[in-house]
């Protein structure tokens, strides 16, 4: 069987290191191009790292992006004038980049998620069953921890969550978004989504989505112990889109939720 030629970008980072550290033992892939957003003088498993350029990219299948924003933006420039195909775990977009990002999906294979484990996906597809069936009667609010090297807030995987509730009443996520807090010990239902984020330690992803009427409180979580879980589930997501043609596709597709 042929290996998929990867590329991971932001390969000094905690998930570049371990999707280098997954791909290592999974056959089905080789690691053919490392980059990061300055020169480094270093090589991994006798690769160079370099920079986000069009050299590097035309030896990939496949693209493995867990950055920031801009970076993304740099990688999809290329990617889609060479055909790559792309996985993004990067978070913290906005609406309007978000958008962007569909744009290009018109022009190369793009599977997005702000999670790659399959159990918060799940919960993502179970937090819409829940939202559509207590309807309005119920408030909402949605929790979330992660280490304290994160810089985004509220993660991607709690904007996931608020985007499930919305999903199930019918409503723009954008328009039901509530307060964002950092580090409260407790914060408010509210009839938008409010979010609480807490940084502390080296807690790798903690995230709760509570519905409440006032006489009950329904709440479903998630908690994961092992990084492993995300590049595991990042290798998956790019086997499965290195046979995709073009356009925009999430875990719910590769899991055919």
């Amino acid at each position: 069987m042929k290996k998929i030629k990867l590329a991971i970008t932001g390969c000094m980072g905690r998930m570049g290191q371990q999707i280098i550290k997954s791909a290592k033992s999974n056959r089905n892939f080789i690691v053919t191009v490392l980059t990061e957003n300055r020169l480094i003088n270093k090589k991994i498993n006798g690769i160079n790292i370099t920079l986000n350029d069009e050299k590097a990219f035309k030896k990939a299948d496949v693209i493995i992006d867990f950055t920031i924003p801009k970076c993304t933006f740099e990688v999809l420039k290329i990617a889609s004038k060479l055909k790559k195909k792309v996985v993004i775990g990067t978070t913290g977009f906005t609406k309007k980049e978000e958008n962007l990002i569909k744009k290009y999906s018109r022009k190369i294979p793009i599977l997005k998620a702000g999670n790659m484990s399959l159990g918060i996906n799940l919960l993502m597809y179970l937090t819409e069953i829940a939202s559509a069936s207590l309807g309005n009667n119920y408030l909402s609010k949605v929790f979330e921890v992660h280490h304290r090297h994160k810089k985004d807030h509220p993660s991607g995987t709690a904007l996931m969550l608020g985007k499930g509730i919305a999903v199930g009443k019918n409503k723009d996520f954008y328009k039901l978004m509530g307060k964002k807090y950092l580090n409260k010990k407790s914060f408010p239902y509210g009839k938008k989504i409010n979010f609480n984020s807490i940084r502390k330690g080296e807690i790798i992803g903690e995230h709760e989505v509570k519905f409440s009427s006032g006489k009950e409180i329904i709440t479903l979580n998630h908690e994961a112990f092992d990084r492993a879980l995300y590049s595991e589930g990042a290798l998956t997501a790019a086997k499965w889109l290195s046979k995709k043609k073009t356009g925009f596709y999430s875990m719910r597709n590769l899991l055919n939720f």
